[in-house]
């Protein structure tokens, strides 16, 4: 399967950009505007580790909800139910390494979504 070409992307949430893609990785860097949220999805084939570099997020991980600081990192295994939110008032910034045998933006199923995109 090919590697998606999309490079950036604004969302009703904040933004991403690809700073690097391979047929079995990608790093992004995504942007979350203060008191927003992705949605809560999962994915069929690819895991992800995310590293908070600016600001506070708040981690749901199945029913867990986990909070983090710069510097921390969060795992979220292939299939795992997940959303991650910023509940300050500053730019949310976090590098995300995804991993697997297909890393394209319609590997998503949105199970919750502020914006109507379920």
């Amino acid at each position: 399967m090919p590697v998606d070409s999309a490079e950036s992307q604004d969302c009703p949430w904040g933004r991403w950009e690809v700073l690097l893609s391979s047929p079995h990785y990608k790093v992004k860097r995504i942007i979350v505007n203060p008191q927003q949220r992705l949605s809560y999805q999962q994915h069929q084939h690819r895991e992800e580790v995310w590293v908070i570099v600016n600001g506070q997020a708040a981690v749901t991980r199945g029913s867990e909800v986990s909070h983090h600081k710069k510097g921390e990192s969060i795992h979220i295994a292939q299939k795992m139910p997940h959303r991650i939110a910023n509940k300050g008032q500053e730019d949310l910034v976090f590098i995300e390494v995804q991993q697997g045998d297909y890393l394209g933006e319609d590997d998503i199923l949105r199970l919750d979504d502020d914006y109507g995109r379920v």
